[in-house]
């Protein structure tokens, strides 16, 4: 198994692949809204939030927020970083500060709804 392959979902819904060692890094430029989606392959509850994302991409395409991902199976490190017990998990930041965690995969409209509640807070400034 090639662990640096990307899935075919990542080809028709775009994300940012981020590594435990850069991810400092890419959350510290700016101050936008970015929701880290860590999965593992042939994992079966990340394939559940994969295929439901994919139904509806429109629900999760906003302007003002970046999507990245990380194979925590192949980045063991962003795995204990976090405090995983189990993926799909999603970790939603404002540049480097976490604002939250939605795990286990809610479903399309709980997703959406957190992520607009998230959105529509202004940012510390």
């Amino acid at each position: 198994m090639d662990d640096t392959s990307v899935p075919e979902f990542f080809h028709h819904f775009p994300m940012h692949r981020v590594h435990a060692g850069d991810l400092d890094h890419v959350l510290a430029d700016d101050g936008r809204l970015r929701i880290l989606f860590l999965w593992g392959r042939d994992c079966p509850n990340c394939d559940i939030a994969k295929r439901q994302m994919m139904a509806t991409p429109d629900a999760f395409a906003w302007p003002d927020v970046d999507w990245l991902h990380d194979n925590v199976y192949a980045d063991p490190r962003m795995g204990t970083r976090f405090g995983l017990h189990g993926i799909p998990t999603f970790l939603v930041f404002r540049g480097a500060h976490k604002l939250g965690r939605i795990t286990p995969w809610p479903g399309t409209g709980p997703f959406v709804e957190a992520i607009e509640r998230l959105r529509s807070q202004t940012p510390p400034g």
